[in-house]
Order: structure tokens, then sequence, then C-alpha cells
């Protein structure tokens, strides 16, 4: 049966386009041209995937160009990372080149333009330009410095080279439009002095070329086809073209610029300004902490590099923006560490279990699967013996309806071993369970074929023996944020929306066959999720990472938390029709509590927002949020839904609504002025006694 083709995106269409109308195949060429400013983050991923993924379809060479134009924030550090990352992905590159290697190019074209008329020295404050530059929808005017003779500019820009200025003294311009629709073209800067060490050149150079004039003149040198790059750039085009016609010969192949849309993740940040403010204010451990987004930080944490590349394909290639939820990159993961992670038993929460029937001193090696999705995997023994450790969620003394687990005088089996049940419990001085007693059915251990063994019972789980166990070190990883958008929310710094709980470091115990892990080794432990051994093991200590759990947490907590603000709306109601007071404040109460429990900033917001219309109930489910979720203050609403909330609810029939709503102004100094009419109306017209006494406090 043949199999579907599949559909070309809208880049492999238009070099489809390009061979169809006579473009030889052999002069394709792409390249991926990092920034060595920072290290690659799973946005990057995507463009190495698509450029690299053009040169494998089209049998065509990659370069591998490090942008290096600006020495005061790049580094070898990154450019090393950066090469590790692309070979970890996959991928090899055919040449390594560095848009230093053009310095000297790059500088003797700068002068021909200034000798073409079409570049000038300007000596105007960084201020002065801008507003020189004029606005989107004022055109810029001709600055003092745009009519210097050529003569003049090749004498300052020569000085500016041999280092005889200091940085912000000049720069260099192209003299295109300053009253062009497209400000980039407004006369762009293509040099700036910079007195820095740069990584490669040394100080051999005390002049830099701007990323718009090295990039695409870059991309000529190297005679790429097809130069692709994220939707930021389209405006940047013309001038990229621009450049391309002071220097470009019908001899050679003349690039043309690409755009498609940047991968936006939710729940992070792709900013690498953010991400390097992170790792310098120690919120996270370096720029491979699992936590990050970084390539880096995925590998670290046990990503693999089939699954993001699977991710990137899944994702696919367009032209417009959209954000991609971080739940499809985990399912990329699961699908991949489903087929290839072997499977172990670990207990991170542990709790004694004594099986007091079996004989004492006595050990048994069961067989265990190590991974049902792959035949070839086999088996392994697994030691059992009469002392267990499982986790202290598996057990209840009471259990209520639906508990699958341990309790007293319900059975379970041990995963690969024999069914069990509960007898009774150990307790300290607390209260706390410090240990379980159970029995086992001696002939109902897995595999053996007995009519015990076939016997069904509620439950399964899993266990280690704790003569054989091995203690690690467990690090339970999060997501870096509680919001989707940490770094979309006006007068809000992305920081406010940390995750406090993102990482929690447990000892737990493995069992013996984890003994010689390697770094990067990773493995299912079975019932909790995927995880990877961290390259902070040694021989005296295993260090493990959650990679990611078996089901999406995070998308099971938001339904959650809509549910139960849904949930909540409802029992406004209840409150509302309550005559007696304090059988309200019983209502009240978890009605706080919901609101104060609720993580996700966006939701909040929104839910606020929805609420803000011609219905008391509504009016007071908005205003029970402002006043008791700290995720919401009045100043993260947009003015017009604020004004219109406080407006209705200093009408509202509810006398709740109208209390809450002042207590609210109290609190929000910012527009409490704007409302001194209304208020003042409202002293003459109120009849309730709460409300004139908490009149008079404002």
């Amino acid at each position: 049966m043949p199999t579907e083709e599949k559909s070309l995106n809208f880049i492999e269409q238009i070099i489809e386009d390009s061979l169809a109308s006579g473009f030889q195949q052999d002069k394709l060429r792409f390249r991926f041209p990092p920034e060595p400013n920072g290290y690659l983050h799973i946005g990057h991923a995507k463009s190495i995937c698509l450029n690299f993924g053009l040169g494998l379809r089209y049998n065509a060479p990659v370069n591998l160009r490090f942008d290096d134009t600006n020495p005061a924030k790049e580094e070898q550090e990154y450019v090393d990372a950066i090469k590790e990352d692309l070979l970890w992905l996959g991928f090899n590159w055919a040449e390594e080149r560095y848009a230093s290697d053009y310095f000297q190019q790059l500088y003797d074209w700068a002068v021909l333009l200034i000798k073409n008329g079409k570049a000038y020295v300007d000596s105007q404050s960084s201020e002065d330009m801008a507003a020189q530059k004029g606005t989107p929808t004022q055109p810029g005017v001709d600055g003092p410095y745009r009519n210097r003779s050529i003569e003049e500019n090749l004498t300052l820009f020569e000085a500016m080279k041999n280092g005889d200025f200091p940085e912000g003294s000049h720069v260099l311009r192209a003299k295109i439009d300053m009253t062009s629709k497209n400000m980039l073209l407004r006369d762009p800067l293509m040099y700036r002095v910079l007195h820095r060490h740069h990584h490669r050149t040394g100080n051999d150079w005390k002049i830099y070329p701007m990323y718009d004039y090295a990039h695409g003149e870059s991309d000529y040198i190297e005679q790429i086809s097809h130069s692709i790059c994220t939707l930021e750039f389209v405006m940047h085009r013309e001038l990229y073209n621009w450049f391309l016609d002071q220097i470009s010969d019908d001899t050679k192949v003349r690039p043309n610029q690409y755009e498609f849309a940047r991968l936006n993740l939710n729940y992070t940040v792709m900013s690498k300004r953010k991400l390097l403010q992170l790792v310098q204010e120690n919120i996270v451990n370096g720029w491979d902490d699992p936590r990050m987004p970084t390539i880096s930080g995925l590998r670290r944490r046990g990503y693999t590099a089939k699954s993001i590349r699977n991710f990137c394909e899944t994702i696919g290639v367009a032209k417009r923006e959209n954000v991609i939820d971080v739940s499809l990159l985990e399912f990329c993961l699961r699908e991949d560490l489903n087929k290839t992670a072997p499977r172990v038993m670990a207990v991170l929460d542990p709790v004694k279990l004594v099986i007091t029937n079996y004989p004492e001193g006595k050990e048994e090696w069961l067989e265990a699967e190590n991974n049902q999705e792959d035949e070839a995997a086999g088996f392994r023994k697994v030691p059992f013996s009469r002392e267990l450790y499982i986790e202290r969620e598996d057990f209840l003394e009471v259990a209520p309806a639906k508990f699958f687990r341990l309790s007293i005088g319900n059975e379970v089996r041990l995963k690969n071993g024999y069914i069990i049940k509960g007898e009774s419990v150990t307790k300290d001085a607390n209260g706390v369970i410090t240990e379980i007693q159970v029995t086992y059915d001696e002939d109902s251990r897995s595999g053996s074929g007995s009519e015990a063994s076939q016997r069904k019972v509620a439950g399964t789980l899993h266990w280690v023996s704790i003569s054989h166990a091995i203690e690690a070190e467990v690090r339970l990883y999060d997501r870096l944020f509680i919001d989707e958008a940490p770094d979309s929310h006006k007068e809000k710094n992305f920081l406010d929306f940390m995750n406090t709980t993102s990482l929690e470091i447990v000892k737990g115990f493995v069992e013996p066959s984890l003994a010689d892990v390697k770094s990067n080794d990773k493995f299912q432990f079975q019932r909790l999720g995927y995880f990877n051994v961290d390259k902070d093991t040694t021989a005296s200590k295993l260090v493990f990472n959650k990679t990611v759990g078996l089901k999406d947490a995070w998308e099971e907590k938001g339904k959650k938390e809509e549910n139960l603000l849904m949930n909540t709306l409802k029992e406004i109601n209840k409150y509302v029709k309550e005559k007696d007071e304090t059988a309200a404040e019983i209502i009240l109460k978890p009605i706080v509590d919901n609101i104060k429990s609720i993580d996700n900033y966006s939701l909040i917001i929104n839910t606020t927002v929805k609420n803000i219309k011609n219905d008391n109930n509504a009016l007071l489910f908005a205003n029970l949020i402002l006043k008791y979720s700290d995720k919401v203050a009045a100043k993260d609403i947009e003015m017009e839904p604020l004004t219109k909330l406080y407006t209705m609810s200093l009408k509202s029939q509810l006398v709740s609504v109208r209390i809450l709503v002042l207590e609210n102004l109290k609190e929000d100094s910012v527009n409490l002025n704007n409302f001194q009419v209304q208020l003042s109306e409202l002293k003459n017209s109120e009849k309730n006694e709460k409300v004139l006494e908490l009149l008079k406090t404002i």
C-alpha cells in the first residue's frame, strides 16, 4: 500500500518554485546563523530543524555561521555550547563560519559605499539621532552630518577603525531615505566604535558592523540561496536587499530572505536576555538547569534529541505567530521514552512495609520485564524480601471508595511479586505511620501459573527491598513559571510568576539494577514518571532528575482550576440568597479559599473581566477575586473594564457588592480620586449602616 506524501511547508514550496523556475539544485545552500550571546533554546531548535531539514531534503550544504558582531555580549563558551547542541540534535554542518571571518571584506564594502555617496559618518548623540529619525507617522529629517564630503567621511571612518575615537562618538550610517515609510531605511547604522576584546579577532578591530549590515552580506559571501529567518525580520527584508544591491554581482547567487513564525511556547520565556537574567541572578543553576528551555537544560532534564526533532516536525512551519502548548513537547517526549526507557522500581516517599508471614532472612530474585513496548529489551532480576519500602501515599488505614491501593483488610499485588493484605500499622508519638504490617499469599507470585497468581485484585504497587535498595537523590522538577505567558502582562515582571515549587529534592530508594548507571541514562520509574541520571552522579551518589510525569499533570490542574472557578460562581448564588449572617459567612469561607488557591494568573484575570457585567452575582464574584486573590490587583486590569466594575458595583442592589467595591477602592489609591463624585452620591442615597460606616473611612 503506497504511503501518502507529506505536504510541503511554504518554505519548501518556495524552493520547489525556485527549482521549477530554473534555479540549479546544486546551488542551493542554507545556513543556521546564531549569535553566540547565550545558549540555544527550544525556539532555536525549530530553526535548526528547518534549515538542516532543508539541507537533508535537497542534499544541499548547510553552514553553521556565528553572527559574532557584538563582542560586548559574545563569548567562546556560547560558541562551544551551540556546537554541542547541534551535534546532539543530530545535525552536522557543511562549514563552520563566522561573521568575524568577513570583517575586512565588510569594511572594504563600507569604504566603497562611502566613495559612492551611499554612507557617511554621523557624530550626533544617540538621542539626537533617534529624534531626527522621526516616528512611524512622521518622516525623519536630514542630520547635520549627512552631507559631509566623501573625503571627510573616509578620513573619519579610517580613524574610527584605528581606534582614535571613544565609544559613542561616531557611527557609520547608510545614506538611504530619511522619509521612508520603513523606518529601518532612515539611514540605518552600519558600524559603531567598540573598544572591546573579541573572542576570535582579539583587539584587532575597534569598530564592529551592525547585524543588519553584516547578515545579508555574509549570506552573499557564503552564497546562501535561501536566507530563512523569523517574522520579526519582515521589515528588515527591504534593508537586506538594499545592502545587497550595493555589492551583488550577476555572476553569483543572490540570497533571498524568507520569514517564518518563531516558536512561542507557553509557561516559559524565550528571550535570551531574560534567560540570562535567570542565570545571573541565580534563580536557576546555570544555563543547563533542567527547568530552563535551553537545549542543554532539556538534555540534562532527560529530553531526547528525537523527541525535540519530532516536536518541531509536529508543529510545522507557519507564516503566522501562535503559541504552542508545552504539553505537546512533553507528549512527544513521552512517546519516545515509552518505547525506549527501561522500566525500574523506585520509591520516593518511603514507608516501611513488613510481610509478617514471609520467612525472616529469605530473599528471592523475581523476574521483571524491562519494557513491554520493546520485545528485545528482555528481563531482569529484582530482589524480594520480608521488608520493603512502598510509597506513603499508596496506603490508607481506612480507604474511601475507589481507593485502589493498600488499606487494612484489603488486598493489592506487589509488582512482579505477590498479593498482600493490609493487617495493622505502627505509629510514632505524633500519629505518623512508621510501619505497615501485611500478610502475603505464598501461591500468588506473578508468572508462576498458579491459580492464586491469576487472582484479580484492585491495584498493583511498586516497591523496593529495603536490604537491597540503593539510596538516591531525586530532583523533582516542575515548570519554572505558573502562568501561561509570564512575560506578556503589562506592569508585571516575568519574575512575579516564578513557580516556587519548581524544584523539590527528595531522598529516594531505587532497585539495585541501577547501581552502575551513567549520566544521561533514562528510565521509567514505574507509576511515577520518567527520570534521567544527572551529571552530578558519582560512584558514591546517585542523582536522578524527573524528566516528565506519566500524565500531563498541568492540563489536569488547569481543568481543575477552571472547574473550581465555575463551581465557585455557582456557590455565590447560595451566599447571596442566605439571609442568616452566620450561615452566609460559612458559605463565603470556601468561596474565598477557592479564589486564593488559583495560581494561574491569566485564568484569574480572564475570570475577573468576564464577570464585569450588569449582574449582581457576577459583580460580587469579580470583587471577591480582586479582594482576596494574591495573583491579581487593580493595576493588572485594563482601565476600561476596571472603571466599569467600580461604576456598576457602586450602584449594585446588593449590600455585599457595595461593601466589597468600597474596600477595593480603598486599596486602589490610583483610581480612588476618579470616583469622588460617585462616592458622594452614594453617601447621600445609602441606607445601610455598614456601607455608611465604610464610606466615612474613605
